[in-house]
Protein backbone atom coordinates (compact mmCIF):
# COMPACT_ATOMS: atom_id res chain seq x y z
CA UNK A 1 0.00 0.00 0.00
CA UNK A 2 1.19 3.11 -0.92
CA UNK A 3 2.16 5.79 1.95
CA UNK A 4 -0.58 8.40 1.04
CA UNK A 5 -3.24 5.78 1.60
CA UNK A 6 -1.63 4.39 5.14
CA UNK A 7 -1.68 7.72 6.02
CA UNK A 8 -5.50 8.51 4.71
CA UNK A 9 -6.40 5.29 6.50
CA UNK A 10 -5.11 6.12 10.06
CA UNK A 11 -7.24 9.29 10.33
CA UNK A 12 -10.73 7.59 9.16
CA UNK A 13 -13.18 7.18 12.14
CA UNK A 14 -11.84 3.96 13.37
CA UNK A 15 -15.26 3.69 16.08
CA UNK A 16 -17.65 4.17 13.47
CA UNK A 17 -16.47 2.20 10.78
CA UNK A 18 -15.39 -0.56 13.05
CA UNK A 19 -19.69 -0.17 14.05
CA UNK A 20 -20.66 -0.17 10.13
CA UNK A 21 -18.41 -3.45 9.59
CA UNK A 22 -20.51 -5.27 12.66
CA UNK A 23 -23.62 -3.87 11.36
CA UNK A 24 -22.84 -5.38 7.68
CA UNK A 25 -21.83 -8.37 8.93
CA UNK A 26 -24.92 -9.07 10.92
CA UNK A 27 -26.31 -12.21 9.43
CA UNK A 28 -23.50 -13.09 7.26
CA UNK A 29 -20.21 -14.31 9.88
CA UNK A 30 -21.23 -15.97 12.92
CA UNK A 31 -20.65 -13.93 16.43
CA UNK A 32 -18.61 -17.12 17.46
CA UNK A 33 -19.21 -17.61 21.05
CA UNK A 34 -16.97 -17.82 23.62
CA UNK A 35 -15.65 -21.15 24.79
CA UNK A 36 -14.12 -21.68 28.43
CA UNK A 37 -10.87 -24.25 28.52
CA UNK A 38 -10.30 -25.22 32.14
CA UNK A 39 -7.50 -27.68 30.61
CA UNK A 40 -5.50 -24.50 29.59
CA UNK A 41 -6.25 -22.37 32.52
CA UNK A 42 -4.74 -25.00 34.45
CA UNK A 43 -1.95 -25.69 32.35
CA UNK A 44 -1.22 -21.37 32.41
CA UNK A 45 -2.43 -20.71 35.51
CA UNK A 46 -4.83 -17.99 34.02
CA UNK A 47 -8.41 -17.88 33.30
CA UNK A 48 -8.36 -19.23 29.43
CA UNK A 49 -11.24 -18.46 27.04
CA UNK A 50 -11.59 -19.21 23.41
CA UNK A 51 -12.45 -17.20 20.42
CA UNK A 52 -13.11 -20.15 18.26
CA UNK A 53 -13.12 -18.45 14.60
CA UNK A 54 -12.57 -21.70 13.38
CA UNK A 55 -15.89 -22.25 13.79
CA UNK A 56 -16.59 -19.25 11.69
CA UNK A 57 -18.48 -19.68 8.23
CA UNK A 58 -15.84 -20.87 6.05
CA UNK A 59 -14.17 -22.54 8.57
CA UNK A 60 -12.06 -19.02 9.39
CA UNK A 61 -12.16 -15.27 9.98
CA UNK A 62 -10.99 -14.50 7.11
CA UNK A 63 -15.13 -13.73 5.90
CA UNK A 64 -15.43 -10.76 8.16
CA UNK A 65 -12.91 -8.90 6.51
CA UNK A 66 -14.01 -10.42 2.60
CA UNK A 67 -17.42 -9.11 3.54
CA UNK A 68 -16.78 -6.07 4.68
CA UNK A 69 -14.77 -4.61 1.96
CA UNK A 70 -17.03 -6.52 -0.46
CA UNK A 71 -20.10 -4.72 0.84
CA UNK A 72 -18.32 -1.36 0.91
CA UNK A 73 -18.45 -1.75 -2.97
CA UNK A 74 -21.06 0.48 -4.96
CA UNK A 75 -23.39 -1.52 -7.51
CA UNK A 76 -21.06 -0.70 -10.21
CA UNK A 77 -18.24 -1.47 -8.72
CA UNK A 78 -20.12 -5.10 -7.77
CA UNK A 79 -20.86 -5.53 -11.63
CA UNK A 80 -17.24 -5.11 -12.65
CA UNK A 81 -16.61 -8.36 -10.68
CA UNK A 82 -14.12 -9.23 -7.85
CA UNK A 83 -10.83 -10.97 -7.91
CA UNK A 84 -8.11 -11.96 -5.45
CA UNK A 85 -5.58 -14.19 -4.88
CA UNK A 86 -5.24 -16.90 -2.17
CA UNK A 87 -4.16 -20.00 -1.70
CA UNK A 88 -6.64 -21.14 1.10
CA UNK A 89 -9.03 -19.33 3.76
CA UNK A 90 -8.95 -15.51 1.88
CA UNK A 91 -10.33 -17.67 -1.39
CA UNK A 92 -13.01 -18.94 -0.06
CA UNK A 93 -14.17 -15.91 2.29
CA UNK A 94 -13.61 -13.46 -0.69
CA UNK A 95 -16.03 -16.45 -2.54
CA UNK A 96 -18.60 -16.72 -0.30
CA UNK A 97 -18.99 -12.90 0.38
CA UNK A 98 -19.30 -12.60 -3.54
CA UNK A 99 -21.92 -15.16 -3.66
CA UNK A 100 -23.69 -13.13 -0.67
CA UNK A 101 -23.33 -9.91 -2.66
CA UNK A 102 -24.28 -11.05 -6.02
CA UNK A 103 -21.11 -10.69 -7.52
CA UNK A 104 -19.02 -12.46 -9.74
CA UNK A 105 -15.46 -14.09 -8.26
CA UNK A 106 -12.64 -15.11 -9.43
CA UNK A 107 -9.82 -16.27 -7.21
CA UNK A 108 -5.95 -16.98 -8.78
CA UNK A 109 -4.21 -19.74 -6.69
CA UNK A 110 -1.09 -21.27 -7.00
CA UNK A 111 -0.60 -24.39 -9.22
CA UNK A 112 0.38 -26.63 -6.24
CA UNK A 113 -3.06 -25.79 -4.30
CA UNK A 114 -4.29 -28.35 -2.64
CA UNK A 115 -7.57 -29.87 -4.80
CA UNK A 116 -9.57 -29.98 -1.47
CA UNK A 117 -8.98 -26.03 -0.89
CA UNK A 118 -9.64 -25.28 -5.13
CA UNK A 119 -13.62 -27.45 -4.55
CA UNK A 120 -14.33 -25.57 -1.47
CA UNK A 121 -13.59 -22.40 -3.31
CA UNK A 122 -15.39 -23.75 -6.45
CA UNK A 123 -18.31 -24.73 -4.21
CA UNK A 124 -19.33 -21.13 -3.18
CA UNK A 125 -19.59 -19.98 -6.94
CA UNK A 126 -16.04 -18.52 -7.93
CA UNK A 127 -14.06 -19.07 -10.55
CA UNK A 128 -10.84 -20.63 -10.06
CA UNK A 129 -7.73 -19.62 -11.92
CA UNK A 130 -4.89 -21.85 -11.23
CA UNK A 131 -1.46 -19.96 -12.07
CA UNK A 132 1.87 -19.90 -11.11
CA UNK A 133 4.10 -22.15 -8.50
CA UNK A 134 4.08 -19.78 -5.60
CA UNK A 135 1.56 -17.69 -4.26
CA UNK A 136 3.43 -14.35 -5.26
CA UNK A 137 2.81 -14.98 -8.82
CA UNK A 138 -0.89 -15.77 -8.71
CA UNK A 139 -1.56 -12.94 -6.72
CA UNK A 140 0.42 -10.59 -9.51
CA UNK A 141 -1.64 -12.43 -11.65
CA UNK A 142 -4.82 -10.96 -9.63
CA UNK A 143 -3.40 -7.72 -9.91
CA UNK A 144 -2.53 -8.18 -13.77
CA UNK A 145 -6.32 -9.56 -14.17
CA UNK A 146 -7.75 -6.76 -12.30
CA UNK A 147 -6.04 -3.86 -14.09
CA UNK A 148 -6.83 -5.28 -17.45
CA UNK A 149 -10.64 -6.49 -16.80
CA UNK A 150 -11.47 -3.39 -14.31
CA UNK A 151 -12.31 -6.34 -11.78
CA UNK A 152 -12.05 -4.91 -8.34
CA UNK A 153 -9.28 -6.54 -6.12
CA UNK A 154 -9.69 -7.72 -2.85
CA UNK A 155 -6.28 -7.71 -0.62
CA UNK A 156 -5.81 -10.90 1.80
CA UNK A 157 -4.46 -8.22 4.31
CA UNK A 158 -3.57 -4.94 3.30
CA UNK A 159 -6.47 -2.63 3.48
CA UNK A 160 -9.03 -0.74 5.64
CA UNK A 161 -12.15 -2.27 5.59
CA UNK A 162 -10.56 -5.50 5.20
CA UNK A 163 -8.89 -4.91 8.70
CA UNK A 164 -12.18 -3.14 10.02
CA UNK A 165 -13.99 -6.97 9.09
CA UNK A 166 -11.47 -8.72 11.20
CA UNK A 167 -12.09 -5.75 14.16
CA UNK A 168 -15.48 -7.41 14.63
CA UNK A 169 -13.71 -10.10 16.46
CA UNK A 170 -12.44 -7.78 18.69
CA UNK A 171 -15.94 -6.15 19.24
CA UNK A 172 -17.23 -9.41 20.00
CA UNK A 173 -14.77 -10.26 22.52
CA UNK A 174 -14.99 -6.83 24.37
CA UNK A 175 -18.97 -7.54 24.67
CA UNK A 176 -18.55 -11.13 25.68
CA UNK A 177 -15.83 -10.79 28.34
CA UNK A 178 -16.18 -7.69 30.03
CA UNK A 179 -13.15 -8.20 32.23
CA UNK A 180 -10.64 -9.32 29.81
CA UNK A 181 -7.15 -8.31 30.36
CA UNK A 182 -5.17 -9.80 27.29
CA UNK A 183 -6.21 -11.02 23.68
CA UNK A 184 -3.82 -13.17 21.74
CA UNK A 185 -3.86 -12.71 18.51
CA UNK A 186 -1.45 -14.65 15.58
CA UNK A 187 0.13 -12.39 12.75
CA UNK A 188 0.47 -13.17 9.37
CA UNK A 189 0.02 -10.67 6.73
CA UNK A 190 -1.15 -8.93 9.61
CA UNK A 191 -5.04 -7.96 8.93
CA UNK A 192 -6.30 -9.57 11.49
CA UNK A 193 -4.15 -8.38 14.14
CA UNK A 194 -4.57 -5.24 13.59
CA UNK A 195 -7.67 -5.40 13.48
CA UNK A 196 -8.35 -6.81 16.56
CA UNK A 197 -5.62 -4.27 18.34
CA UNK A 198 -7.68 -1.57 16.66
CA UNK A 199 -10.95 -2.53 17.90
CA UNK A 200 -9.67 -3.10 21.31
CA UNK A 201 -7.29 -0.19 21.77
CA UNK A 202 -10.53 2.11 20.14
CA UNK A 203 -12.96 0.88 22.71
CA UNK A 204 -11.02 -0.72 25.87
CA UNK A 205 -7.17 0.34 25.42
CA UNK A 206 -5.99 -1.35 28.91
CA UNK A 207 -6.80 -4.21 27.55
CA UNK A 208 -3.08 -5.45 26.21
CA UNK A 209 -2.94 -6.94 22.32
CA UNK A 210 -0.16 -9.48 22.21
CA UNK A 211 0.75 -11.22 18.81
CA UNK A 212 2.34 -14.66 18.05
CA UNK A 213 4.56 -15.70 15.67
CA UNK A 214 6.08 -19.08 14.68
CA UNK A 215 10.10 -18.73 14.79
CA UNK A 216 9.92 -19.92 11.31
CA UNK A 217 8.17 -17.02 9.87
CA UNK A 218 10.20 -13.71 11.27
CA UNK A 219 8.78 -10.83 9.25
CA UNK A 220 6.99 -9.27 12.42
CA UNK A 221 9.86 -9.37 14.39
CA UNK A 222 11.99 -8.14 12.11
CA UNK A 223 9.68 -5.16 11.01
CA UNK A 224 9.41 -4.27 14.40
CA UNK A 225 13.24 -4.45 15.27
CA UNK A 226 13.90 -2.17 11.78
CA UNK A 227 11.17 -0.09 12.53
CA UNK A 228 9.84 -0.70 9.38
CA UNK A 229 8.69 -3.43 6.83
CA UNK A 230 11.38 -6.13 6.21
CA UNK A 231 10.59 -8.74 4.56
CA UNK A 232 12.00 -11.91 5.38
CA UNK A 233 14.54 -13.76 3.44
CA UNK A 234 13.17 -17.38 4.33
CA UNK A 235 9.61 -18.78 5.85
CA UNK A 236 9.58 -22.41 7.22
CA UNK A 237 6.70 -23.26 9.16
CA UNK A 238 3.95 -25.45 9.21
CA UNK A 239 1.81 -22.63 10.09
CA UNK A 240 0.56 -21.81 6.09
CA UNK A 241 -2.01 -19.59 7.17
CA UNK A 242 0.63 -16.97 8.90
CA UNK A 243 3.77 -17.93 6.32
CA UNK A 244 4.03 -14.56 5.25
CA UNK A 245 7.36 -12.96 3.89
CA UNK A 246 5.98 -9.56 3.97
CA UNK A 247 3.50 -8.00 6.41
CA UNK A 248 1.16 -5.62 5.06
CA UNK A 249 2.30 -1.72 5.31
CA UNK A 250 -1.00 -0.24 6.70
CA UNK A 251 -1.43 -3.43 9.05
CA UNK A 252 2.16 -2.58 10.18
CA UNK A 253 1.70 1.28 10.90
CA UNK A 254 -1.89 -0.24 13.24
CA UNK A 255 0.21 -2.45 15.02
CA UNK A 256 3.63 -0.41 15.52
CA UNK A 257 0.91 1.67 17.28
CA UNK A 258 -1.33 -0.93 19.31
CA UNK A 259 0.30 -4.13 19.73
CA UNK A 260 1.60 -4.64 23.12
CA UNK A 261 3.74 -6.86 22.78
CA UNK A 262 5.12 -10.41 20.43
CA UNK A 263 5.81 -13.72 21.57
CA UNK A 264 7.43 -16.45 19.16
CA UNK A 265 6.40 -20.17 19.63
CA UNK A 266 7.83 -23.27 17.98
CA UNK A 267 6.38 -25.72 15.73
CA UNK A 268 6.37 -28.36 18.61
CA UNK A 269 4.20 -25.72 20.81
CA UNK A 270 2.29 -25.63 17.39
CA UNK A 271 1.87 -29.05 16.93
CA UNK A 272 0.48 -30.11 20.80
CA UNK A 273 -1.84 -27.88 20.80
CA UNK A 274 -3.86 -28.67 17.64
CA UNK A 275 -3.65 -32.48 19.34
CA UNK A 276 -4.95 -30.46 23.22
CA UNK A 277 -7.96 -28.75 20.72
CA UNK A 278 -8.95 -32.20 19.92
CA UNK A 279 -8.10 -34.17 22.92
CA UNK A 280 -9.75 -31.25 25.38
CA UNK A 281 -12.20 -29.58 23.68
CA UNK A 282 -13.01 -31.79 19.93
CA UNK A 283 -12.25 -28.77 18.67
CA UNK A 284 -10.43 -29.08 14.39
CA UNK A 285 -7.85 -26.45 14.76
CA UNK A 286 -4.94 -25.60 12.07
CA UNK A 287 -1.76 -24.26 12.23
CA UNK A 288 -1.89 -21.23 12.13
CA UNK A 289 -5.00 -20.91 14.84
CA UNK A 290 -2.88 -22.89 17.30
CA UNK A 291 -0.17 -19.86 16.69
CA UNK A 292 -1.68 -17.99 19.32
CA UNK A 293 -3.01 -21.18 21.81
CA UNK A 294 1.01 -21.69 21.44
CA UNK A 295 1.65 -18.94 22.92
CA UNK A 296 -0.08 -19.03 26.23
CA UNK A 297 2.48 -21.15 28.27
CA UNK A 298 4.97 -18.74 26.82
CA UNK A 299 3.14 -15.22 28.28
CA UNK A 300 4.62 -15.10 32.12
CA UNK A 301 8.55 -15.29 30.44
CA UNK A 302 8.46 -14.16 26.38
CA UNK A 303 6.01 -11.13 27.50
CA UNK A 304 7.36 -8.23 29.90
CA UNK A 305 4.22 -6.59 29.78
CA UNK A 306 2.28 -9.63 30.37
CA UNK A 307 4.37 -10.71 33.15
CA UNK A 308 4.58 -7.06 34.99
CA UNK A 309 0.65 -6.37 34.89
CA UNK A 310 -0.53 -6.85 38.26
CA UNK A 311 -3.83 -8.84 38.88
CA UNK A 312 -5.20 -12.02 37.59
CA UNK A 313 -5.35 -12.17 33.78
CA UNK A 314 -8.22 -13.05 31.96
CA UNK A 315 -6.59 -14.40 28.34
CA UNK A 316 -8.84 -14.21 25.13
CA UNK A 317 -6.52 -16.41 22.18
CA UNK A 318 -8.19 -16.08 19.16
CA UNK A 319 -8.53 -19.74 16.83
CA UNK A 320 -7.92 -18.03 13.72
CA UNK A 321 -9.29 -21.16 12.00
CA UNK A 322 -9.54 -24.74 11.46
CA UNK A 323 -9.30 -25.74 7.92
CA UNK A 324 -7.31 -28.32 7.97
CA UNK A 325 -6.80 -31.84 5.20
CA UNK A 326 -6.85 -35.38 6.78
CA UNK A 327 -3.07 -36.36 5.84
CA UNK A 328 -1.88 -32.80 7.47
CA UNK A 329 -3.70 -33.67 10.55
CA UNK A 330 -3.11 -37.35 10.94
CA UNK A 331 0.59 -36.28 11.15
CA UNK A 332 0.05 -33.28 13.15
CA UNK A 333 -1.50 -35.95 15.63
CA UNK A 334 1.33 -38.47 15.65
CA UNK A 335 3.84 -35.24 16.14
CA UNK A 336 1.74 -33.83 18.88
CA UNK A 337 2.02 -37.75 20.71
CA UNK A 338 5.31 -37.74 20.12
CA UNK A 339 5.85 -34.57 21.66
CA UNK A 340 3.77 -35.38 24.66
CA UNK A 341 5.73 -38.71 25.31
CA UNK A 342 2.26 -40.33 24.12
CA UNK A 343 3.97 -42.40 21.47
CA UNK A 344 7.47 -44.08 21.74
CA UNK A 345 9.11 -45.73 19.04
CA UNK A 346 12.62 -47.81 20.40
CA UNK A 347 15.05 -50.39 18.36
CA UNK A 348 17.22 -53.24 20.70
CA UNK A 349 18.67 -56.35 19.07
CA UNK A 350 18.18 -59.97 20.46
CA UNK A 351 19.75 -63.07 20.42
CA UNK A 352 18.40 -64.73 17.13
CA UNK A 353 16.74 -67.47 18.83
CA UNK A 354 12.65 -68.47 20.05
CA UNK A 355 11.27 -67.24 22.54
CA UNK A 356 13.22 -63.16 22.62
CA UNK A 357 10.33 -61.34 20.82
CA UNK A 358 7.73 -62.98 22.94
CA UNK A 359 10.03 -61.93 26.24
CA UNK A 360 9.90 -58.00 25.12
CA UNK A 361 6.23 -57.94 24.35
CA UNK A 362 5.35 -59.99 28.07
CA UNK A 363 7.14 -56.88 29.42
CA UNK A 364 5.91 -54.22 27.62
CA UNK A 365 2.35 -55.97 28.64
CA UNK A 366 3.67 -55.67 32.36
CA UNK A 367 4.65 -52.01 31.72
CA UNK A 368 1.01 -51.41 29.96
CA UNK A 369 2.69 -50.43 26.76
CA UNK A 370 0.57 -50.61 23.45
CA UNK A 371 2.56 -52.09 20.89
CA UNK A 372 1.34 -50.11 17.49
CA UNK A 373 3.64 -51.43 15.30
CA UNK A 374 6.92 -54.39 15.41
CA UNK A 375 9.35 -54.43 12.35
CA UNK A 376 11.28 -57.82 13.26
CA UNK A 377 14.65 -57.74 10.98
CA UNK A 378 17.07 -60.14 10.89
CA UNK A 379 19.17 -58.32 8.73
CA UNK A 380 19.34 -54.98 10.36
CA UNK A 381 21.13 -55.63 13.80
CA UNK A 382 24.31 -54.97 13.68
CA UNK A 383 26.70 -57.52 16.32
CA UNK A 384 25.74 -56.91 19.74
CA UNK A 385 25.04 -60.55 19.47
CA UNK A 386 26.51 -63.12 16.91
CA UNK A 387 23.61 -64.44 15.56
CA UNK A 388 21.18 -60.94 16.18
CA UNK A 389 18.02 -59.73 14.92
CA UNK A 390 16.84 -56.36 15.46
CA UNK A 391 13.61 -55.46 16.65
CA UNK A 392 12.07 -52.07 16.19
CA UNK A 393 8.87 -51.17 18.34
CA UNK A 394 6.43 -48.22 18.28
CA UNK A 395 4.70 -47.88 21.57
CA UNK A 396 1.49 -46.10 23.03
CA UNK A 397 2.22 -44.69 26.39
CA UNK A 398 1.31 -41.83 29.08
CA UNK A 399 4.00 -39.71 29.15
CA UNK A 400 7.20 -38.78 29.58
CA UNK A 401 7.68 -41.17 33.19
CA UNK A 402 6.03 -44.07 31.67
CA UNK A 403 8.51 -43.72 28.71
CA UNK A 404 11.60 -43.56 31.42
CA UNK A 405 9.51 -46.97 33.22
CA UNK A 406 9.51 -49.39 30.08
CA UNK A 407 13.08 -48.52 29.08
CA UNK A 408 14.42 -49.01 32.98
CA UNK A 409 12.56 -52.21 32.44
CA UNK A 410 13.96 -53.27 29.22
CA UNK A 411 17.65 -52.99 30.73
CA UNK A 412 16.68 -54.48 34.12
CA UNK A 413 16.16 -57.60 31.68
CA UNK A 414 19.19 -57.62 30.05
CA UNK A 415 17.95 -55.47 26.34
CA UNK A 416 20.01 -52.15 25.27
CA UNK A 417 17.12 -50.32 24.12
CA UNK A 418 18.03 -47.26 22.03
CA UNK A 419 15.14 -44.60 21.63
CA UNK A 420 13.96 -43.38 17.92
CA UNK A 421 11.71 -40.87 19.37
Amino acid sequence: MEQKDVLKALQRDHAAELKLAAQRLKGTARHTAIIPSPALSEMTGHEILLKPENLQVTGSFKIRGAYNKIASLTDEELARGIVTASAGNHAQGVAYAARERGAKATICMPQITPPLKVDATKAYGADVVLHGDVFDEAAAYAQELSEKQGMIFVPPFDDYEVICGQGTIGLEILEDVPNVTDVVVPLGGGGLGAGVALAIKTFKPEVRVIGAIPEGSPAWKNSFAAHRVVEAEQVSTSAEGVAVKHPGDLPYALLNEFLDDLVTVTERDINEMILLMLEKHKLVVEAAGAVSLAALEHLNLRSRKFAAAPGPHVVVPIMSGGNIDTVTMGAVIQKGMIARGRIMNFEVELPDTPGQLVKVATLLAKERANVIQLDHDQFKASSHYTNAVSLGVTVETNGPDHIDRILAALREAGFQPKRIY
